[in-house]
């Protein structure tokens, strides 16, 4: 699809707006509206520090990795540095490479962290999943009561209405108003925004020799090129909130003012999938500025994000699909697989209970998910774990025992 798309474009490149053009308000309510920006004034003061902080401390006890992933048979070492924080047992797949959370402290689990810093780093993130799961129910509802209004009452907002203040509005829900919000649709809503991790995404683009030119609309480098978020739960919403460390490089470029975006400022850019009819976005990420996607814009849209000159650090929060990826599922699947091996009483010799094809055939699928999506993938990479905490190394070594016996099943 992309090659096609670009043989059709030639030498030619797509329009694309920012919110210094006329028409940019006019293009997002049709176009993108479920996309929600919000401005850093209207995130707490508190968490804002706390969660700047958390960032730093991570990057201090290099905490951040280049993961190795494969794209169309093919491996790479990511340019941008991620670490997955999330729920205890939680894993994350993204390009092939299944990333492992480091636990967040959570009631019930004894979780120890190599430094009391990274634990509060940690607990910082809780308090912006918390925060970001509130922000993201709110919109939702927003939008539900926004488009019931607009059913009633065509007449279009002031095209003029600031930018900034629109989209913040949109989300500004009170109590009062959710109750028009029908029961079953609050719970969709919250299963949709309850997210259980996030990926910590972190790039200085000046120690970066290359960086990938963007190639429909002419938008200058990217530090994550055009994708849909994988591996979630359908309808989810996703969050991210944007730290760019900028008194540490230059913030506004010193060319001329170019048409378009700013090269010397982060941006996240968005474009309807595989269309080259509608212009695209390019919406400026200051420091502590946050957006969520929300519902089904990040299947119908592609997103991708535009190196400014400073360093960068985000939060990008999930409702990751875990139906068989957390540690409850493998070893499940664990002891399934494990009820036809039987011990004789006498001898202590190991035998299989039923050697039915299909029986067979599900212990060794379950033997092969057990190496293949678990072990292996933990270690290839996993000792960069241990910067962070040991706890994944106890159900590790378990798992291993499993397999170990499956093997014994198979031999």
């Amino acid at each position: 699809q992309k090659k096609k798309l670009l043989e059709e474009l030639g030498e030619n490149r797509l329009p694309y707006v920012t919110p210094a053009d006329a028409d940019f308000h006019h293009l997002w309510k049709t176009k993108y509206s479920k996309l929600i920006f919000r401005k850093s004034e209207t995130v707490p003061e508190e968490l804002h520090h706390m969660v700047q902080e958390s960032f730093l401390t991570l990057r201090k006890h290099d905490c951040f990795f280049q993961d190795l992933v494969r794209i169309k048979g093919k491996d790479f070492l990511t340019p941008v540095s991620r670490i997955l924080i999330g729920n205890p047992g939680y894993t994350y797949k993204y390009l092939n490479t299944r990333l492992f959370t480091v636990p967040w402290p959570t009631e019930g689990y004894d979780i120890k962290y190599c430094n009391p810093q990274i634990h509060d780093a940690c607990k910082a993130l809780i308090r912006l999943n918390d925060y970001l799961h509130i922000e993201a129910v709110k919109a939702l509802q927003g939008q539900h009561l926004f488009e019931t209004k607009e059913i009633k009452d065509t007449t279009v907002i002031d095209r003029e209405q600031n930018f900034a203040t629109s989209l913040t509005e949109k989300g500004s829900i009170s109590k009062d108003q959710s109750s028009c919000v029908p029961e079953d649709d609050y719970v969709s809503l919250k299963n949709r925004t309850s997210y259980n991790l996030t990926l910590l995404n972190y790039m200085d683009p000046l120690q970066m020799l290359y960086l990938k030119q963007e190639p429909y609309f002419g938008m200058g480098n990217m530090a994550v090129s055009w994708h849909h978020d994988e591996n979630l739960v359908e309808r989810s919403t996703v969050a991210v909130y944007s730290y760019s460390c900028e008194g540490s490089a230059v913030e506004e470029s010193n060319e001329q003012k170019l048409k378009g975006r700013d090269p010397g400022v982060w941006h996240v850019g968005l474009k309807v999938a595989w269309d080259i009819e509608t212009p695209g976005l390019a919406i400026p990420l200051h420091q502590g500025d946050f957006y969520l996607m929300l519902d089904d814009l990040n299947m119908t849209h592609q997103h991708c994000v535009l190196a400014g000159f400073s360093p960068r650090f985000s939060s990008t929060h999930r409702v990751a699909e875990c139906s068989r990826g957390t540690l409850e599922y493998i070893f499940r699947q664990c002891e399934l697989a494990l009820q036809n091996l039987q011990t004789d009483s006498d001898s202590m010799a190991l035998s299989l209970k039923s050697l039915e094809a299909a029986v067979v055939k599900q212990v060794e699928e379950i033997h092969n998910e057990v190496e293949f999506e678990w072990l292996r993938q933990f270690w290839f990479q996993g000792k960069r774990y241990l910067k962070c905490t040991d706890w994944w190394l106890k159900p590790m070594a378990k798992l291993e025992e499993f397999w170990k016996k499956m093997e014994i099943m198979v031999s």
